[in-house]
């Protein structure tokens, strides 16, 4: 047959190709499946995290701010470890981004504070001299949408099995708690009291005791949970 082959030079071509093709299939698909699997310790966004999730959209975060650590030792000295394709398992959409006018936020929640990004989303330059971004004001006013937030945490439990409600580590824990509606949004209130414990701005700390999240609140929350 090789003999045959030999004397053929398309028909060996295309035999070739398909051996490296198939050969390439059977190596790449099982490893390729494997890193798309959630990383271990990734979790579902909780409500409040989704809620400050979409605020981070629709401001425009993502225009200025890309979410993709790249394997170069310039990104992981400044960043941190590079990102992984299993990290970004519960994005809907991602938040890779094309631009950065501003650092990348994939872990920023290792290296920045509440206090920090209060700060820093009232008055940026304050705490980083010569900032080009805008200061967002209105996100101590506005109330963040948690019904929305709660919408799409159930869709997504439901369409595409996120697991919600579930022993991700088998420590005999729920991970990521959602429940009922009223337990899911009283569940994102207690971790909004917990964010805003650590705000100085009074008028944030009086909405969230009378029940109200501002959006800076579940901004933060979801960037803390980038890590």
């Amino acid at each position: 047959m090789f003999h045959w082959l030999e004397q053929r030079p398309f028909f060996f071509a295309v035999f070739v190709f398909i051996f490296v093709a198939f050969a390439g299939i059977i190596e790449v698909i099982p490893d390729f499946a494997k890193q798309s699997r959630p990383t271990v310790g990734t979790k579902p966004y909780t409500v409040l995290e989704l809620a400050g999730r979409n605020v981070y959209i629709k401001d425009s975060c993502n225009a200025c701010h890309s979410q993709l650590i790249r394997p170069f030792k310039s990104e992981t000295d400044r960043y941190g470890m590079y990102s992984l394709s299993g990290e970004y398992v519960y994005d809907r959409p991602f938040l890779w981004g094309s631009k950065r006018t501003g650092p990348d936020l994939h872990r920023v929640g290792n290296y920045r504070s509440t206090d920090w990004h209060e700060n820093h989303m009232l008055d940026p330059k304050s705490v980083v001299p010569g900032s080009i971004m805008p200061a967002y004001p209105h996100m101590f006013t506005n109330i963040a949408d948690l019904d929305s937030a709660y919408a799409e945490a159930l869709t997504v439990k439901k369409v595409f099995n996120t697991p919600y409600d579930e022993d991700l580590n088998g420590d005999g824990k729920i991970d990521v708690k959602l429940g009922d509606y009223d337990s899911a949004i009283a569940t994102a209130k207690e971790q909004a009291q917990a964010i805003a414990n650590n705000m100085k701005n009074q008028k944030v700390k009086d909405a969230v005791a009378n029940g109200q999240v501002p959006e800076i609140v579940a901004l933060i929350a979801y960037l803390n949970s980038l890590k």
